[in-house]
């Protein structure tokens, strides 16, 4: 597939989505100094980490600014459809989002790397290109012509592969499976054979359980609990090479972010940054917890692909990257330089501590406490 078909295709999910009409919707409160914001998300309301990250930084702006700016969510499908997000802030139909920005990478691929990339970064790598790094400016400049400005609010973690009705031995396995994931990923399973469906997170286990799909990646452990994909399926592969991390944004419309006072910036700044934070412990401790279920109680297979299936993996991702970066535009070519630039000079160092220290903690003793 060439590059012209990946962005016709990742166009796709959101297109459907795109004509959200500002006239549908009440216009924000603004009144003695006060400030009402209404939120759209991707997620079910209130769905796990996710759903509940939306309301958490919702409720910290409001109440870090003592209710000056105050933020009202609404859920995937109350106001515009999971994949309208973006678009209703880009049109003025809301004020914030909360989404991941590969849903829209169909407006350009750039959009991609701020949510992950393949073989990329994992969380704490992510935060730092975005916020130590040129992450940040780069998405300004990136996103500057939709009149949105974004801030990372929450990561995922590594995520899985994802759930399979099958078995899958050799990279021939993928060949004709209809398989829903999303990003970047979806170009190198398709180059693997794979039949690839983009799907809203509430509409995977469906989709699985009709014969939709063959096959779907959510998120992890704990949301794919939540939405009982192991109900479908009791194949679960681990880790993915396309989602090392997922970073969940917000966005605002850039007239209203640079309507607010310097105090109200700040705030919504740390509040994203500190939901960032508390998310990952979240996605931490209730992974953890969510793969003992699976395994334990629901007779789950939890294993990586065999090796010749990462092999082609890889190979996939680097064709598939290299042809990105050589055929963009110049502001793609400066994103992929520089997102994978942070990751090899973040791996100098990394090979020899965290890298080698989880091997070591693995195989060191057990504190059976």
């Amino acid at each position: 597939m060439d590059r012209r078909s990946f962005l016709k295709g990742s166009a796709a999910a959101g297109a459907a989505a795109a004509a959200v009409a500002a006239s549908n919707f009440p216009a924000p409160a603004i009144a003695q100094g006060k400030i009402e914001w209404r939120m759209v998300t991707s997620w079910p309301k209130n769905f796990p980490g996710l759903g509940t990250a939306a309301e958490s930084i919702a409720q910290k702006i409001t109440t870090m600014s003592g209710g000056r700016l105050t933020v009202k969510v609404f859920a995937a499908g109350e106001l515009v459809p999971a994949f309208g997000a973006f678009d209703a802030v880009q049109q003025g139909a809301a004020e914030i989002y909360h989404s991941a920005a590969y849903y829209y990478g169909g407006k350009h691929p750039g959009f991609h790397f701020f949510t992950t990339a393949p073989y990329g970064l994992y969380a704490a790598e992510q935060f730092a290109w975005w916020a130590i790094g040129d992450g940040e400016k780069l998405q300004d400049e990136l996103y500057a012509p939709f009149g949105v400005k974004a801030f990372p609010a929450v990561n995922t973690c590594a995520q899985a592969v994802g759930w399979f009705a099958k078995e899958i031995n050799t990279p021939d396995d993928l060949k004709g499976l209809k398989f829903r994931t999303a990003g970047l990923n979806a170009e190198i399973f398709r180059r693997l054979g794979c039949n690839v469906v983009q799907l809203p997170g509430g509409e995977i286990f469906q989709a699985m359980q009709s014969g939709t799909v063959d096959a779907a990646d959510w998120v992890g452990p704990w949301n794919d609990l939540a939405f009982g994909l192991h109900r479908v399926a009791k194949n679960y592969y681990t880790p993915g090479i396309g989602e090392p991390s997922a970073t969940i944004e917000m966005g605002i419309g850039k007239k209203h972010w640079d309507e607010l006072p310097d105090d109200l910036k700040a705030i919504v700044r740390q509040a994203a940054y500190s939901d960032y934070q508390e998310g990952v412990g979240q996605f931490i401790v209730r992974n953890s917890a969510a793969v003992a279920t699976l395994i334990n109680e629901h007779g789950v297979k939890v294993r990586p692909f065999p090796d010749p299936v990462y092999k082609a993996l890889g190979d996939a991702a680097e064709s598939f990257i290299n042809e990105l970066s050589g055929g963009g535009d110049d502001i793609l070519k400066r994103i992929v330089k520089s997102y994978y630039t942070f990751r090899n000079n973040s791996m100098t160092w990394q090979q020899h501590a965290e890298q080698p220290y989880l091997n070591i903690r693995a195989a060191g003793p057990k504190f059976a406490v």
